[in-house]
């Protein structure tokens, strides 16, 4: 690829990527305050609220994996739109509208419904935890969080069921000022309901769920109506559920069932590894979870990326350009690449830095979490560009609405890859929990090969067949 075509390309990736990549970091930093507000609380509160908010965090990615593909079909149908417009008749132009309109209604209507199963899932399990081998006390406190914590699941996939639509669309710009402010509403609401300020009730944990429930709330109807100020989306946004087609609906189940299953399957493997670290005593956990907690904020660039890509993919092969759909490919890659570099040399010049909000690394209380999270960064600086570039795999594949091969790689490169190896070079080795990172590197690795050579593959197959002159 020439400089100048990268440079292009990846403008071109960055308009749409880096909104999408600064609103997952404010996400972030709406459970971090989350974190924060229980912890005001007290070790308890926050052993039973983290508890909850997992559960919640689960159910929720899963959630959001049945509706992420509704931004691949918005992309693709309106640019069939923008091309009728151009160069068709009217009832071209009228029917790729309707089929947006329709994709809007249907995915709304499967938000209400995975949101509406997976509140009832969310109390169930919240009775079952007992079982599970936790603490009286704790689960106690986690019952209480859980009735006011579960409805905000339905306004919670509302919003990302919106937010498809308008990145799809190419217009999420008000996605990131809604997300940011939902930061501060969240922090205010929370203090008010845990302390009971301004004569309202002090409900204590509780009034984080009930936090929670309405800033998704007040996030919906906040890019709802901005949706509908846009001369653009207003008229293709159909919040009419009862008349959603019952094909499209099955459609996006169908696509998203596997997307929802790889997010749950990479969140296990990781949920896996951490207690695979926890084996080791409290100072490997404590540096597993700081080095885990680094990757997942660097990780939002990878998501950011990867629905990206998603979208110009399915962009570009609606209007029949498989090369540049194949050229996506190596522009989010170099661009991942470059951020990587930014970030690895953080980690190798600054890494008292880098740790300092999670260990003391001026004293002595947390010196051998220190020294072996000091040693762990070298591992995560080559991991998260395999981390990255497996996401934008899984990305590139949804853009061919290929999930089904996403999933399948992922349990391989997850689980018969790296599972083993992270075992083999953990214990079998004697690396502990530097041997788990590297199992965690090397199936990140082998997934990101496997997926990237899958897209490629697909992407040839559907170029030479366009390239195929038939005969008489």
């Amino acid at each position: 690829m020439q400089l100048t075509t990268l440079l292009r390309d990846s403008r071109a990736l960055a308009t749409l990527a880096v909104p999408l990549i600064l609103t997952q970091l404010a996400q972030v930093a709406l459970t971090t305050t989350d974190t924060v507000m229980m912890g005001m609380l007290g070790t308890a509160d926050l052993a039973a609220g983290g508890l909850a908010i997992v559960l919640f965090n689960q159910l929720r990615t899963m959630g959001v994996g049945l509706v992420t593909s509704v931004g691949n079909q918005i992309a693709a149908a309106s640019a069939r739109a923008e091309s009728a417009r151009d160069t068709g008749p009217a009832t071209a132009r009228d029917e790729s509208d309707d089929e947006v309109r329709e994709i809007v209604r249907a995915s709304l209507a499967v938000a209400t419904l995975a949101g509406a199963a997976g509140a009832v899932l969310m109390l169930l399990i919240g009775q079952a935890l007992t079982l599970l081998g936790q603490e009286a006390d704790v689960v106690d406190r986690v019952r209480t969080m859980l009735p006011a914590l579960a409805p905000g699941l339905v306004p919670c996939l509302w919003f990302q069921a919106i937010r498809q639509f308008t990145v799809g669309m190419r217009r999420p710009q008000a996605l990131l000022q809604i997300t940011i402010a939902s930061v501060a509403v969240n922090a205010g609401i929370n203090w008010v309901l845990i302390h009971g300020t301004w004569g309202l009730p002090k409900l204590g944990l509780p009034g984080v769920g009930v936090a929670t429930t309405l800033v998704y709330l007040l996030s919906f109807l906040a890019l709802y109506l901005s949706a509908k100020k846009d001369a653009v989306l207003a008229p293709l946004l159909s919040l009419n559920i009862a008349k959603a087609d019952r094909a499209t609906a099955r459609r996006l189940v169908r696509l998203g069932i596997p997307i929802a299953a790889t997010y749950g399957s990479e969140a296990g493997f990781f949920s896996v590894t951490a207690l695979m670290a926890g084996s080791f005593g409290s100072a490997a956990l404590a540096a597993h979870t700081a080095v885990n907690q680094l990757v997942y904020i660097v990780f939002q660039v990878a998501v950011g990326l990867s629905h990206a890509a998603s979208l110009n993919v399915s962009r570009e092969l609606a209007l029949g350009r498989t090369e540049a759909a194949l050229r996506i490919k190596n522009t989010a890659l170099a661009c991942a690449g470059a951020v990587m570099v930014v970030v690895g040399v953080v980690y190798i010049t600054l890494p008292d830095l880098v740790l300092s909000p999670f260990f003391d690394t001026t004293g002595g209380r947390d010196a051998d979490a220190v020294s072996l999270a000091t040693h762990l960064l070298l591992v995560i600086m080559v991991l998260q560009f395999f981390d990255c570039a497996q996401n934008i795999g899984v990305g590139l594949l949804r853009g061919l609405d290929d999930t089904k091969s996403g999933f399948r790689i992922t349990l391989v490169g997850y689980w018969a890859i790296g599972l083993p190896v992270a075992w083999l070079l953990g214990y079998a080795a004697g690396l502990h929990t530097l041997g788990i990172w590297l199992g965690l590197l090397t199936g990140l690795a082998a997934t990101a090969v496997l997926l990237l050579r899958r897209y490629s593959a697909s992407l040839r197959e559907k170029f030479t067949a366009q390239q195929a002159v038939p005969t008489a």
